[in-house]
């Protein structure tokens, strides 16, 4: 009689056979890539003192009238100082706002 492990290892030896060729061909290159230039800027740091609404919409969780809220705020404070203020603009709590602190940055205007 053959002991159970001895059948399993047959098994699994046998299926990854089979699946390894297949993920060797997808390669690196399967991964999916960005369609438009608004997808690349998804991916990127937005600087909150230049950042269109709509460069602002492409942060998780900003919808289209929080980030009119936000360009707003930064019209009437004279820009942002530091990412922190960005829990000034109704609509952005702690939790919001920690999800996206990664991705902001503040710098000056280019004249």
């Amino acid at each position: 009689m053959v002991p159970r492990f001895a059948v399993w290892s047959v098994v699994l030896m046998l299926a990854a056979a089979v699946v390894a060729p297949a993920l060797a061909q997808q390669g690196p290159s399967a991964a999916p890539k960005p369609s438009s230039k608004a997808e690349v800027k998804a991916e990127g740091v937005i600087n909150l003192n230049t950042a269109s609404a709509i460069d602002l919409e492409s942060l998780p969780g900003i919808g289209k009238s929080t980030a009119q809220r936000i360009v707003e705020y930064r019209q009437k404070s004279g820009g942002f100082k530091k990412i922190e203020e960005l829990m000034n603009v109704k609509g952005i709590g702690e939790k919001s706002f920690l999800k996206i602190k990664g991705r902001l940055t503040v710098a000056a205007p280019k004249a």
